[in-house]
Formats: C-alpha cells, structure tokens, sequence
C-alpha cells in the first residue's frame, strides 16, 4: 500500500507540473523548481535568471516585437522563425531574386542584408514595482480616475528607475493590475538577414497543416545582430561589428526521445486564463464565429488570385500567411472549448470560488462579481460584436478602406489640433504609405471589399450600421468605389493629399472610398466605441478585483499571470496525445512524413529537388537518427502567440528545438489550457542544422555554432 501511495503522489506530482503557467523567469524559486526538477530539469534556476551573471535570458531576445528569437553563437547569430523573418525575407524579394521561392544563404558576413525597422530587445533584469506604481490610488473611486493615476506614475517611473543611456525602463502590469514589473531592455536596431530555407521548407504545409498536427515544416530563419564598437545598439552602418552576446545556446546534436524534459523560454503575447464562464461564451458562440466569417471570405479572394499570378503571390504572401494564421487558430479555439466543455469547467469553478467567498466571510468585497459579470458581458455583446465587425472589415482585411481610416484620422487631427498638427501627420502619412502600395494590388481588393462589405451589412447591428450601407448593392458599389475613388493607387492618393488643409479636405470629401469610411468610422466612433470602453472598463475592474480575489482565497495554487509580451518561461515534457476517438499522436515526425505530403508544384507540398535527393541517398549526415530525418517534435509546454521562434531547451540548457506552432485541437490554451490535447510544436534543431549544412552547403554558419551531446 505504501508503494502504491508513493506511486499515486509521483504521478500526482508530474501531472501536476504539466498542467500550463507560462511563468516570469525571476520568481522561479520555490515550487516552479520543484516541478522543473520533478520532470527532470537538470539546471538551477540561477542558470535561467540571473541578474549579476550571465545566463539563459541573456540569450532570448524579443523577435521585432511579436516573436522570440535566441543567440546561437558567439558572433550574435540568432535563430527564429520563417514566418517571423518573413516579412524581411519578402522585403528583399523580387521576381528576378526571389527569396521566397529560393531561399537565401550568406556564405560570408558581406552578404548580410540590413533591415530597415527590424529590432531585437533583451531583458537585463527584472523588478517588482507594484507598491511605487499604486502609489496615490488606493483613495480613488473612479476607475478611470485610478488607471489615469497609474498611468501617470508608470510614466514618472520609466523616467526615473535607474538604467544605463542605451537601455530602457518599461511597466508592465500583472494579473490584471494587481502586480507592476519593470523590465530593462536593450534594443538592437542593426539585425541583418543571415539565412533562409525556400518556402517550400520554411512553410511546407502552408495554411492546410498550419496548426495541425503531424506537421513537417522547417520553420526557421537566421539573422546576425549588430552593435557598436563598444557592444552596444547604434542604427546601420557598415562600420558596425557582430554583437557579442553575454551568453548563447549550445545546440544538442542528441536528439529528444518521449519523456524528456522540454523548457520554452520566450515572449507570450496575450492569454485570458481566468475569464468567467459568460466571457468564454460569448467568444465561442458570437465573437470568434463573426471574425471567422470575414475572413475565410478575404482568405477564398485573395488565394484565388495568388494561385494564377506569382506577381501577386508576393505581393500577398505575407499579409495572406498573417490573415490565415488567426482565422486557422479561432475556429481551432472555438472547437476546442466547446470539445473541452470549458464553459461548465469554469461554471464549476465559479460555483466553488462562491462557496470560498462565504467561507472567508468575504461576501460584501466578492460576492457579487459573477452577478456583474454575467450583467456587463450581456450589455457588452452587441458593441463587442459590432467593434469587431469593424476591427476585422474597414481596418485590417479590406485594404482601401484601411487606407481611408487614416485619411479619415487625419481629418480629426485638423479639426482637433489645427493646420501644423495636419500638415505634419499628412507628410508622415504620404512618406509611410509608399511601402504599403508597394504591396497593394486594387483589383485584388475590390474582390475583398465586395465580399466584406456585403457581410458588414448584413450582420452588423442594425443600429450601429451607417446609412451609407443601407439596402447596397455590393457589387455595385464595389465597382463605383474602385472605378472613381483615388484611395486605389499611390499616385492618386498623392495628388489627392496634395495643397493646404483646405484643399485636401475638400477633395477627401469628395472622394466616394473616403466618404464610404467616413460614413462607418463616424458610426462607430460616435455610437459603438464609448459605450464599448464604458462597459469595458467596469469588467476591467471586475477582472482585477476577480483576480485579487483568485490569489487571496487560492494561496496554495499554482496560478501564474496572463501572457502581456513580456519573458516567461513554460516547462513539460514531450508526450504524444490522444485528439479523438481511436486516433493516437506520437509525438516525433520525419523527412519521411515530408515525402508523404509531396504534390510536385503544389503550392504547399512542393519539395526542392535537392531535399529529395538528400532523401533518397539518405545523406544526413550526424543529424539523422538510426536511417531517419528528424523533423519536428511536441511537448506539453504552455505557448501561445509572441512564443513563435523560442528556443526549446533541454534539461541542461541546450537548445533542441524552435518553437512554431501549436496543435489545432489545443489552440483554446489561451482561455483554458487542458494537459490532454494542448501541445506546442517544434523544429528539431538537427532539421534545422541538416537544412543548413547539407541542403544549403552553408558551411560557414555550422563553423559558428557549439554542437554537442549532452546526452553521451
């Protein structure tokens, strides 16, 4: 009996340490690093966060603010994603040298590619400042009041803290404004484009297999930071020398095998763990449903067109790969938490958070929270879908009108801030609109804006629709909108936004794509958005008072903050799963899965002739395993959005992996993390190393890198 009591405890233990928490690096001390111990960590937490000594975090930089990215040698090489590098890799693409279809391979430092506005930051420590910035609060009845407060001292404070001349102070705030960090960064601004595999590997699979599972995608890309000569950050110059960075990952040549441990250490960007159950429905059945709609219509236009014409297959590989990538992750979201049945897990959940209340005796301070949320969340709906319909039609998938919400901005800023004010953001706007018709293609996006604004009629609210969009014909006034606004090319614009203020407001007003948006933002703006952030604001507080409340009645608890961008850890094992019925995962996959998906001159399953050259001579090289290509790998780690590129880590602190992507049937981790079906995916890095040596022959990088074998 005793034997089988300490089994019971030991499973107890390790199931417990997969069950999510995307952790901050400096707070690990205590239970973390048990768990991290219990599932086989070898390393010390001292070795991933130390402030006085160089140590993991010195070598995980934020990617360009959305990803994660890690140093892998000496010289301030790092390695993330294709699909983060993607934009840089198009940016350098043309029809005569396209990187995208051919890869890109420097074989000297000379070859490097600068890239305008591309940044790497690093954390050199971290602080708590919650007490400085709640300072002058806690007398302040009014929410808006407080958070101006807050805001205020944020500000005071990233002026004040100390920090070097080349670093920078940013406040961060945890479990819904109940804890402030400071995080101190150095941000790189000469990172110059190393290496990149064709799409064909970096993208293999494309949008059928993004956030599915088993996945074949080598997904990776290569940059080299640059800095001064004394090591610090300074814009492009060729004068310029490769960063030294204070630490870097080895790379293990060893391979991962079920079971072993695996560290994801990276940049989270948003997660809503603790939101009440009426929250997550109104995500599941009303919200993500309305997004999902508007853009698998922009998705079937803009994939028709990019099929036909490689010219416009550049021009919309990236905004294509950015549209599809959150359309693929919602509908995975939305039946993932009606499969888990999250909404009855956290009703139950908010059935035993009320029986605490009345134990505690703190019924006056948390007894009504669930009655106001389930009051805010219902008056909230239509805004929120109307907000929504909005953010997803006029702002980000129907390009002309996107180009017409900053028009119709810069009208505000004159009627707001007078004639300098409006000359100065026309100038700005001019210059920064030069690039986006670069990639702007209008017949392309007539399509979309015929489809879009039909569905923007038809399912906003009633009383939120303009009446502009009144009994349309969408076709029609697809036609008469592309046929004679100037909002569709470069030039035109230009002559539109040419002359004093006046002149340029009357020929804005003139303008039918100009009036069209006018029309909806003024709707919106008058009669959606305030009484949105009203309501919004009192579940602000909710959702702060909730997690107060969460922390003081659960004090034994793992609970760990919401994913808000900044550096976490996450830790688990690599373990297959179960996503049905009579189907099994395992959790490793090969060149041979690659070669299964082949379709010659698909445009996702199209293999180079090379790879598949290297696979049937089976030259790996030292980076295959008993006759096998290593491809990509899972683990129970917590990620999410921001996680694309972060190193994965073995139990000693190497790297053996490059996170991308999570598996479909776990993509409602961001709401509801279940250790049954959540699993991130990754690259193996022996992929990544055979792509480069023996696909790319780019000895010169390999010469760069520590590889070793931790496991022999």
């Amino acid at each position: 009996m005793k034997i089988l009591k300490a089994f019971l405890f030991f499973f107890v233990i390790q199931l417990q340490a997969q069950q999510g928490g995307m952790w901050i690096p400096s707070l690990l001390q205590g239970m973390n690093e048990k768990e991290m111990k219990n599932l086989g960590m070898k390393m010390s937490v001292k070795d991933i966060y130390d402030v006085n000594q160089s140590s993991l975090k010195d070598a995980v930089p934020h990617f360009n603010g959305g990803c994660t990215s890690e140093v892998i040698s000496p010289k301030g090489l790092i390695l993330t994603n294709h699909h983060c590098g993607f934009d840089a890799i198009q940016n350098h693409s043309t029809v005569e040298h396209d990187y995208l279809t051919n890869g890109f391979w420097a074989y000297k430092m000379e070859e490097e590619l600068p890239n305008e506005n591309l940044v790497v930051t690093f954390i050199v420590r971290i602080e708590d400042v919650t007490t400085k910035v709640l300072e002058g609060t806690s007398n302040l009845t009014s929410e808006a009041e407080k958070q101006k407060k807050i805001q205020d001292n944020i500000s005071a404070l990233s002026v004040s803290l100390p920090k070097e001349a080349w670093q920078e102070n940013k406040i961060r705030t945890f479990f819904e404004g109940n804890q402030y960090m400071l995080f101190v960064t150095e941000t790189f601004n000469d990172v110059r484009l190393v290496g990149a595999p064709p799409s064909s590997i970096g993208k293999f699979g494309n949008d059928t297999d993004n956030w599915v599972w088993p996945r074949h995608t080598g997904d990776f890309s290569l940059f080299r930071i640059y800095a001064d000569k004394n090591n610090h950050p300074a814009s492009y110059s060729k004068d310029n020398i490769p960063y030294t960075p204070k630490h870097f990952l080895p790379i293990s040549l060893d391979g991962v095998t079920e079971d072993d441990f695996t560290m994801v250490f990276g940049y989270p960007g948003k997660t809503n763990e603790y939101l009440p159950a009426v929250a997550i429905a109104q995500i599941a059945n009303e919200l993500n449903p309305a997004k999902i709609e508007v853009r698998d219509h922009a998705l079937k236009v803009a994939d028709g067109f990019m099929r036909k014409d490689n010219a416009i297959k550049i021009q919309y590989a990236s905004k294509y790969a950015s549209i599809a990538n959150y359309w693929k992750k919602w509908i995975g979201e939305t039946q993932g938490l009606k499969k888990s049945d999250a909404v009855a897990i956290k009703k139950n959940q908010e059935i035993a958070f009320q029986e605490k209340v009345l134990k505690a005796g703190k019924q006056a301070e948390y007894g009504n929270l669930l009655s106001d949320f389930e009051k805010d969340y219902t008056e909230i709906a239509p805004y929120a879908l109307a907000r929504d319909y909005f953010t997803e039609v006029a702002l980000r998938n129907t390009e002309l009108l996107s180009v017409g919400f900053k028009l119709y901005q810069l009208e505000q800023v004159y009627n707001s801030k007078g004639e300098q004010a409006f000359t100065d953001r026309k100038n700005n706007l001019i210059a920064g609109l030069a690039d986006f018709y670069k990639d702007f293609n209008p017949t392309v996006d007539e399509k979309v804006f015929e489809q879009l604004i039909d569905l923007y009629a038809t399912k906003v609210p009633k009383e939120f629709l303009p009446t502009n969009l009144s009994n349309i014909n969408a076709t029609h006034l697809a036609t008469e909108i592309y046929g004679q606004s100037k909002l569709v090319d470069y030039k035109s614009l230009k002559e539109l936004l040419s002359g004093d203020s006046k002149t340029v407001l009357a020929h804005l007003n003139a303008d039918k794509g100009f009036l069209l948006i006018k029309g909806m933002a003024d709707k919106f703006l008058k009669e959606v958005a305030p009484k949105y952030e009203e309501i919004n604001l009192r579940i602000t507080a909710l959702q702060r008072t909730y997690m107060k409340a969460q922390l003081e009645l659960n004090k034994d608890t793992r609970i760990f903050p919401d994913a808000n961008s900044t550096l976490r850890v996450t830790y688990g094992k690599i373990k297959g799963y179960a996503p049905k019925d009579a189907t099994l995962y395992r959790p490793i996959t090969y060149l041979d899965g690659v070669m299964e998906k082949y379709i010659p001159g698909d445009y996702e399953f199209d293999v180079p002739t090379k790879l598949i050259n290297l696979y049937k001579t089976k030259n790996y090289g030292v980076y295959g395993e008993n006759g096998k290509m290593p491809v990509c790998f899972i683990a129970t780690n917590h990620t999410t959005g921001g996680n694309s590129g972060s190193p994965a880590i073995d139990a000693k602190g190497n790297l053996i992996g490059l996170n991308f992507d999570r598996v479909w049937e776990g993509t409602m981790s961001d709401i509801y993390y279940d250790p049954n079906i959540c699993r991130n995916i990754m690259v193996d890095a022996r992929y990544i190393l055979f792509i480069i040596d023996k696909f790319a022959g780019a000895k010169n990088i390999i010469d760069e890198l520590k590889l070793v074998h931790p496991k022999k």
